[in-house]
């Protein structure tokens, strides 16, 4: 016999004892086949369409039409799951919910700033048929296609409309046997409302949604021919210690990612709206619920801002002149070079004031494309702590950005390395007497930052994923502080000024933002910065 299909589920798991009705759409004979532990369909099937209708308990039954041998099937689990679409938008805009689930479900509208506000119920949805709020899977790979939920049997696609404010807005289901989940909406203003503009790194939440199977750190380059049985034997992230294997192909091997696809790593696990609580989930910290503690806090210290989406200033609908500042935060990895030329041309030609409160941040080139997918070109490799490998003069390039473009130390005075990954430690201050430490009574060799609300790697404002000075590094980079993680791997806080007006502060590390409500000084440091920024004419 031999194999004439595969069978996985979303997130490209191999399913067993999957019953199929295989049709010939030639001659309308029908086949019985059970798919293997390996989620292998075995037969003797001729070559040619057929009409196949699978089903499994804890499954989406549907009907898909395809060509045998070499098909492979996607089947949706039961469940309560969902995201906007677009992700973003600007005020007034209507966009679509898309929401997959297996009984009725309550919607409604919060946003998330310094306590979670309710905005509107969006409804109850129970349709007559059974079950008809389960969506249906795309077969293959739609990892770079996008699910496309809405797209089968939903005549009139169910809209709601951008509120007026600007910010992050969360929607969440929920369902009467108990099941809940969270999606987040971007949503900008339809003009500047504020002095600062602040950027989701809705690009990185992309890079680590392995909804499908892959992201940008599991199968990067492309799904493997069989669906997974056991990921600890089955994928090389887990077996090949070359960068976890996931980063070796060349860029243009990689293959799309969409963002056509739910983010589980945004849902909030916890559902209190007190943004001084734990950000709880391993991939959380860094992603969207890490983020929401930087708006709360500005909403806290009474700074307005407009909040935006990376795509936003990749296509050119963030208008930074009418901004004194921008805050890029948490983990914002991946930028397109038009995002990064335009902020860079905004600070030092037209004295735009940019606050980087992240770490291994602008780190590797993207390309967004028209179908909504992001190609990530991301080749890896360190030698010497370095994260971008070799450049052909022997010399070693500081990230992959700087192996495509030019180091991001150009732009934000420091770049990510190896030392400190992975740690988190506090600061100590080495230049107490700047302005941006006022009023937090510390001399030289104190140390802040001890408390963070980051739960994936504790320890202090210093961590996660750490940023130094390097040979890119403008002249003139000020260092303020560094961190205490060992190996010499502190993230260093660094500012400088550009000959237009404009100025640059960084503090190179995930965790500062998780800090900015238990630790005092980290908070009055952020508000120093911004206030001077704010208020200084350009």
């Amino acid at each position: 016999m031999q194999v004439l299909a595969y069978v996985s589920d979303e997130m490209y798991v191999a399913i067993p004892d999957v019953i199929a009705d295989f049709e010939s759409v030639a001659t309308g004979e029908v086949t019985v086949l059970r798919s293997s532990a390996r989620g292998v369909f075995y037969g003797d099937l001729a070559a040619g369409a057929y009409r196949v209708t699978l089903a499994k308990p804890g499954f989406g039954s549907k009907t898909s039409t395809i060509d045998l041998p070499g098909a492979h099937f996607r089947l949706l689990s039961d469940g309560l799951i969902g995201y906007m679409w677009p992700k973003w938008a600007k005020s007034g805009e209507a966009c679509e919910y898309r929401v997959h689930a297996v009984e009725q479900y309550q919607l409604a509208l919060w946003r998330y700033g310094m306590r979670k506000e309710y905005v509107q119920m969006i409804a109850w949805m129970d349709e007559h048929g059974p079950q008809a709020n389960r969506q249906i899977l795309p077969d293959a790979d739609f990892t770079q296609t996008g699910v496309k939920w809405n797209s089968d049997g939903y005549p009139a696609p169910p809209i709601i409309t951008a509120p007026e404010r600007s910010g992050l807005y969360y929607l969440w289901a929920r369902t009467p046997s108990g099941r809940s989940f969270s999606f987040p909406w971007v949503v900008a203003p339809a003009r500047p409302t504020a002095k600062i503009a602040v950027l989701a790194s809705t690009n990185t939440w992309n890079a680590y949604n392995s909804y499908g199977g892959r992201s940008n750190y599991v199968n990067a380059d492309k799904l493997p021919p069989k669906p997974v049985v056991n990921a600890r034997q089955d994928l090389s992230r887990y077996h090949d210690r070359r960068a976890f294997g996931v980063w070796f192909p060349r860029d243009e091997d990689f293959a799309p990612l969409s963002f056509d696809r739910p983010e589980p790593n945004n849902h909030l696990l916890n559902d209190d709206g007190n943004p001084a609580s734990p950000v709880q989930g391993r991939v959380q910290c860094g992603q969207c619920p890490g983020e929401w503690r930087l708006y709360a806090w500005l909403e806290r210290e009474a700074f307005a801002y407009d909040l935006y989406a990376e795509a936003h200033l990749d296509e050119g609908a963030l208008p930074l002149d009418e901004y004194r500042v921008l805050i890029i935060a948490v983990h914002p990895e991946y930028w397109t070079r038009q995002m990064y030329t335009r902020v860079k041309q905004w600070v030092f030609e037209r004295g735009g004031r940019l606050m980087y409160l992240g770490g291994n941040g602008l780190n590797c080139e993207v390309t967004l494309a028209a179908d909504s997918t992001m190609h990530c070109l991301s080749h890896l490799h360190s030698e010497h702590g370095e994260m971008g490998g070799k450049a052909p003069d022997g010399s070693m390039w500081e990230s992959r950005m700087h192996r495509r473009f030019e180091s991001e130390a150009n732009l934000l005075g420091v770049v990510c390395s190896e030392t400190g990954i992975m740690t988190s430690a506090p600061y100590r201050a080495l230049d107490a007497s700047h302005w941006s430490f006022a009023g937090t009574g510390l001399a030289n060799g104190d140390t802040f930052g001890r408390e963070t609300l980051h739960e994936r790697v504790p320890g202090g404002a210093s961590g996660h994923e750490t940023d130094k000075r390097s040979a890119s590094s403008p002249p003139g980079t000020q260092l303020l502080a560094k961190g205490l993680n060992p190996d010499d791997g502190g993230s260093e806080i660094v500012t400088f000024d550009t000959p237009s007006g404009g100025a640059v502060f960084s503090v190179g590390s995930i965790t500062w933002v998780s800090a900015l409500f238990p630790d005092a000084a980290v908070s009055r440091i952020t508000r120093n910065v911004l206030e001077r920024y704010t208020s200084e004419a350009r």
